[in-house]
């Protein structure tokens, strides 16, 4: 049986990169965002103190592990920028090959095909907050606005340091100590580089990295890295690491 054609997305919307949705978007995000910080009416005790500007420090919040429920309080506490995670693939002869933004699933039942898109996030400010959230939809955008939301509710701090016996700086371009994080059979590494050594890592996990704001940095991965949500996921728990360190 010949599969159903999704008709409520255009092609070259499903097929679009990462780097080509960011630019489709720009102007999306501008229009969906301007006004809307004004408008945002808090539920909770920390959605007020911070819209009132009792609270004005993201890193006291992480810090003291309270649960952010709005996303809207990383928007008006950090400036974010955001990118998407390449976990789909493309279709084509042999399976494709070209990694895209969206992976497209499918589920029988008696009236068809069921066609669903799943997307991955991340968000940061370069200055060591990150975050990372899937999200899943019928469509291509509900799918990426779910992702965005989660991973700004899911940002964590991660503190950088120069940890490398080669570099000798005090600037915060690397990590302090060598960490490790895992999820499912993948695990990632991250070891402290000197300056100009860039990020020796995949492509995906680089988008990561310099969101949270490290330029330099050695890793060693192990396992289906191929799979991009568990790759993520592990380099996240690599990162959380960072702030059990005792000094």
């Amino acid at each position: 049986m010949a599969e159903k054609e999704n008709i409520n997305q255009p092609k070259a919307l499903i097929e679009a990169t990462p780097e080509e949705m960011k630019k489709l978007d720009k102007t999306f995000e501008e229009k969906r965002d301007s006004g809307r910080l004004d408008a945002w009416n808090p539920k909770t005790q920390i959605g007020r103190d911070v819209k009132s500007g009792k609270e004005k420090d993201i890193d006291h919040i992480l810090k003291n592990r309270n649960k952010i429920l709005e996303p809207e309080i990383v928007e008006m506490l950090i400036p974010i920028e955001t990118d998407l995670l390449a976990i789909g693939q493309a279709k084509g002869k042999f399976g494709g090959g070209k990694r895209r933004a969206w992976r497209q699933t499918q589920k029988k039942t008696m009236e068809g095909n069921v066609v669903t898109f799943s997307a991955m996030a991340v968000v940061g400010d370069r200055n060591g907050h990150v975050g990372i959230g899937t999200g899943k939809a019928k469509e291509t955008l509900p799918a990426r606005e779910k992702a965005l939301r989660a991973a700004k509710l899911n940002v964590i701090r991660v503190e950088r340091g120069c940890g490398n016996f080669d570099c000798s700086c005090n600037q915060m371009h690397s990590l302090a100590v060598s960490v490790e994080g895992k999820c499912g059979s993948v695990r990632v590494k991250l070891l402290p580089a000197p300056q100009g050594t860039g990020l020796v890592v995949g492509n995906e996990l680089k988008k990561i990295l310099k969101l949270a704001g490290i330029k330099d940095i050695y890793g060693i991965t192990k396992g289906q890295v191929r799979t991009t949500i568990n790759a993520g996921k592990a380099c996240m728990d690599a990162l959380s690491k960072t702030t059990e360190i005792k000094r």
